[in-house]
């Protein structure tokens, strides 16, 4: 039995104590290996940039440029960087804006280090984190969204019956392993299609891509 390869994660933080517990409690998992860390956010985008980790452990409020314009960023890198937004912020604005941005989760910092290691595990595994305070205001949103759609053709964006489906998986809460599941489909196969999906759509995650849908009136929740 061969061992797994543990998840590569960067940190952006810009209180020290904060980062030194931080990584002091991602130390304790095998499965995750801290690649670096920075204290604002435009170091952050550098470093990342450079080293390409798997998952962004991400502070919102930063100096210089913020967690979410940080997030814009790495996003447009290309290649399959997760962010998991980790901040004092617990108000669903805040939660959309970094979502819209490209990030896949969303916790407070007073979380315990269990619940960030299973939210790592989460965003790589094509699902979306967001925490329990907020997340029935965050829901109600996207429902309201659903209610308010727009009369639009069905298919805007030419989306082919393949793509479609793993749309309206996505929208359902699947993860990328579980769309897998449903349709016969590697996990792998399934990040390359929602990557054609973003690019059609011109956005950068798959929240940002069921609400344009859901305006849209081409999936329901």
């Amino acid at each position: 039995m061969t061992e797994l390869t543990p998840s590569r994660v960067f940190v952006v933080e810009d209180q020290p104590p904060l980062l030194k517990n931080l990584l002091k409690a991602l130390a304790l998992y095998p499965e995750i290996t801290v690649v670096g860390s920075a204290a604002d956010g435009e170091s952050g985008v550098d470093q990342v940039t450079a080293l390409r980790p798997d998952v962004l452990l991400l502070d919102l409020e930063l100096p210089g440029i913020d967690g979410i314009e940080v997030t814009r960023r790495v996003k447009k890198l290309g290649g399959q960087i997760e962010v998991l937004i980790l901040t004092s912020f617990d108000d669903e604005t805040k939660v959309y804006e970094a979502m819209q941005a490209g990030a896949s989760g969303y916790l407070v910092k007073r979380v315990g280090p269990e619940k960030i290691r299973q939210g790592i595990q989460d965003v790589l595994a094509g699902g979306t984190v967001l925490e329990a305070s907020i997340a029935r205001r965050f829901w109600n949103y996207f429902h309201s969204v659903q209610t308010a759609r727009k009369q639009q053709p069905d298919n805007p964006w030419n989306l082919t019956p393949l793509e479609f489906d793993v749309l309206k998986f996505v929208a359902k809460g699947l993860s990328n392993a579980e769309v897998g599941q449903v349709m016969s489909l590697e996990r792998r196969t399934v990040r390359t299609h929602l990557s054609h999906i973003y690019k059609k759509m011109g956005v950068n995650s798959h929240v940002e891509a069921v609400v344009l849908a859901l305006k849209a009136g081409i999936v329901e929740l």
